[in-house]
């Protein structure tokens, strides 16, 4: 009886202390994870070292575009989870869909997987190439599961580029860069439509409801976690089609957002909110199943914003698609109870590629020697407010993007050709060549009036011919002063690093697209059409008919 009254006051002791806190009393279609009065653990006593790891990547998230930058739009559980983590303020992403996530896969830039211009679109037979070892891989390698909800957009054109073929044991979501987020259609082109919802390596019919994806990824994570052995470490990838146009919401998350008067910021906002809501739930459901104490929760955005679809990246310039700081400086923070300098504010340098050596690195993986990263383990930077190991960062060499008409060899004093599109950041510094994209600062004035009005934009206008900017980003991280004339030594220097780069990059991968792709010859489904096979007979059918001319010709020859 003694012990057993002793054992009853350790379990009450550990519900006190292992009970989960409440997060608002928001519960929704976003996902409810189901009560857990008691905020039992049911992993609590457990052995544990390595960390359960959650990835979530936000798409098209403006810099602004949360509580905490100021946003207008309410997100009280990204604000919640950032404060009582570490922000990270000096943290770059691409500026683009399938660049980042390419990056945050392979831990390599763009220059070295071939994937440096644009993304993968639909009807290219392209994707990742399979000669680079993914994260997911790796963490198998050392007992993970491996989960990936939401979007992939690293190619599918062939069934080896599929997710569960690059590392993950799990995939339910899309293999497009956007689509319908109720019917989960997507239309290439007129007339190249087709379905867009996977799990594993099928369509998903049986699965597909009606439900916002937003929910229907947030419930599909609960699953998982509920179905899984917390005692066991696991990787959930979590790729968020919000807030990426189209712009939909469900009508309940318009409710607070009914006065803004342009409607695509409106639309924005209620899909931010939506999504701000399934993060608090997927935080309900790590508590709720014994995951939190031992988990690392990353938050990410892929790329700035797009103005014109809604998206804010006040005040930094630029928008999505671009290499101004508001194409790739992105939303990101890191959550975890493993932390030691929680609350704290990190403004080291942090780029994607990171990512992929810092969980490897706390997952206790190994790296091998021969896989040469473009990413720095960056945990005691983050954790402890250590000095970053990264001093630069390639943002991208496009070598097939259109070329500025007045780049010139010349203009960049003999070591690069200025027509070129490319940015790299070194310490403070940060040079831009070519065509960086659209430049204006969209101010939060801008989303006053109905419609799009690029009358409230900040217009740049700058001597014809500019193809060069330089900028002391610590120092002014608007980009409002060019010092490119003032410090030709700097751009020289900086000049020379991207020529440095570019030796070591590989061929662009950007092929033109196959007919065969279309979905109405793959029962109206968006999914893998390239199969070896046809390859295979076709390359040995021309074989068999070369040797028959061969044969010929000996006769004739004869």
């Amino acid at each position: 009886r003694m012990v057993a009254a002793v054992l009853a006051g350790l379990s009450l002791l550990s519900l006190l202390t292992c009970g989960y806190l409440a997060w608002g009393s928001r519960r929704g279609a976003a996902g409810d994870a189901p009560g857990n009065p008691l905020g039992e653990d049911p992993a609590a006593g457990a052995p544990r070292s390595q960390p359960h790891i959650i990835f979530i990547l936000a798409d098209d998230q403006g810099f602004r575009d949360v509580g905490y930058h100021g946003s207008e739009i309410r997100t009280p559980t990204l604000d919640k989870l950032a404060a009582e983590g570490v922000k990270l303020e000096n943290y770059y992403v691409q500026p683009m869909c399938t660049p980042s996530r390419s990056q945050l896969i392979t831990g390599k830039y763009q220059i070295h997987t071939g994937l440096q211009h644009s993304i993968i679109r639909p009807t290219q037979p392209n994707c990742l190439p399979l000669d680079n070892v993914t994260l997911p891989q790796k963490l198998k390698e050392v007992g993970y599961s491996t989960h990936m909800v939401g979007k992939w957009h690293l190619g599918f054109y062939r069934r080896e580029c599929m997710p569960t073929q690059r590392g993950f044991d799990s995939f339910f979501g899309s293999l497009l860069g956007s689509g319908d987020y109720y019917t989960h259609f997507k239309c290439d082109s007129p007339g190249i439509c087709g379905y867009d919802l996977y799990e594993n390596d099928n369509a998903a019919w049986d699965h597909d409801n009606g439900i916002y994806s937003t929910q229907m990824y947030t419930q599909k994570v609960q699953q998982i976690l509920a179905s899984h052995n917390p005692r066991k470490p696991i990787f959930l990838y979590i790729a968020y089609q919000a807030v990426h146009s189209p712009l939909q919401a469900p009508g309940r998350y318009f409710e607070h957002y009914r006065s803004i008067n342009n409607i695509n910021r409106r639309r924005y906002a209620a899909m931010l909110a939506c999504l701000d809501e399934a993060i608090n739930n997927v935080t309900l459901a790590l508590r709720k199943y014994g995951y939190y104490e031992n988990s690392i929760i990353i938050y990410s955005s892929d790329n700035g914003g797009q103005p014109m679809a809604g998206g804010s990246n006040w005040p930094l310039r630029g928008s999505k698609g671009t290499y101004w700081e508001g194409g790739i400086r992105a939303v990101g923070f890191v959550h975890s109870p493993l932390l030691k300098n929680k609350g704290s504010v990190c403004k080291e340098l942090v780029h994607i590629t990171d990512w992929f050596p810092t969980l490897i690195t706390l997952a206790e993986g190994q790296i091998d020697e021969d896989i040469q990263l473009d990413g720095y383990d960056v945990w005691e930077t983050i954790s402890e407010g250590r000095r970053s190991p990264r001093v630069d960062i390639l943002h991208n060499i496009d070598p097939i993007y259109t070329k500025a008409k007045n780049g010139s060899w010349a203009a960049g004093y003999g070591i690069w050709n200025t027509a070129i599109q490319s940015a790299i950041r070194v310490n403070h510094w940060k040079l831009l060549t070519g065509n960086p994209g659209y430049s204006d600062w969209v101010p939060p004035q801008a989303f006053s009036n109905a419609g799009a009005n690029r009358w409230h934009n900040e217009r740049v206008s700058w001597s014809a011919g500019k193809t060069v900017w330089l900028f002391n980003i610590t120092a002014d991280p608007y980009e409002r002063v060019d010092l490119s004339a003032r410090h030709p030594d700097v751009v020289k220097q900086l000049l020379r690093r991207l020529s440095q780069f570019n030796k070591t990059a590989v061929p662009v991968r950007y092929p033109p697209k196959d007919p065969r792709s279309n979905p109405k010859l793959n029962g109206g489904v968006w999914g893998p059409w390239f199969k070896e096979d046809e390859k295979k007979k076709k390359s040995d059918k021309s074989k068999g008919a070369n040797s028959k001319k061969k044969s010929k010709s000996k006769k004739k020859a004869s």
